[in-house]
């Protein structure tokens, strides 16, 4: 996983965005269609919690659907799609994109995940 952190910092460095660890222990909301292979991928992070990295992850369009999100262990992501680790060091308010089986990337800030209210 040290290989994983080395890139995470060299995608935080790019980007000019704060490395935040996200430990394999904590969980993502992801959608299936990921693991499926869709894309676009796109991701962004909210403030972490005690079990979650902050990290929502989905391919194609969004849903408003209550189960379009599912529970996953960071440790499990390879497992679903391989161009996801490499951006879940970005630090909280910051988005991704990935398209064309990682051709097309795109990382921006987005100070609006900041605000979440309770």
């Amino acid at each position: 996983m040290d290989g994983i952190k080395k890139k995470q910092k060299i995608i935080c460095d790019k980007y000019g965005a704060g490395f935040l660890e996200s430990p394999v222990h904590l969980k993502v909301g992801i959608s299936l269609n990921v693991k499926e292979g869709e894309q676009p991928i796109h991701g962004l992070r909210h403030f972490p919690t005690e079990d979650a990295s902050g990290w929502f992850i989905w391919a194609g369009e969004y849903s408003d659907d209550p189960n379009f999100f599912q529970p996953l262990h960071i440790e499990h992501i390879e497992k679903w799609n391989s161009l996801i680790l490499p951006f879940l060091g970005l630090e909280p308010g910051y988005r991704f994109l990935i398209a064309e089986d990682g051709n097309y990337i795109d990382v921006w800030e987005d100070l609006s995940l900041l605000d979440v209210i309770d």
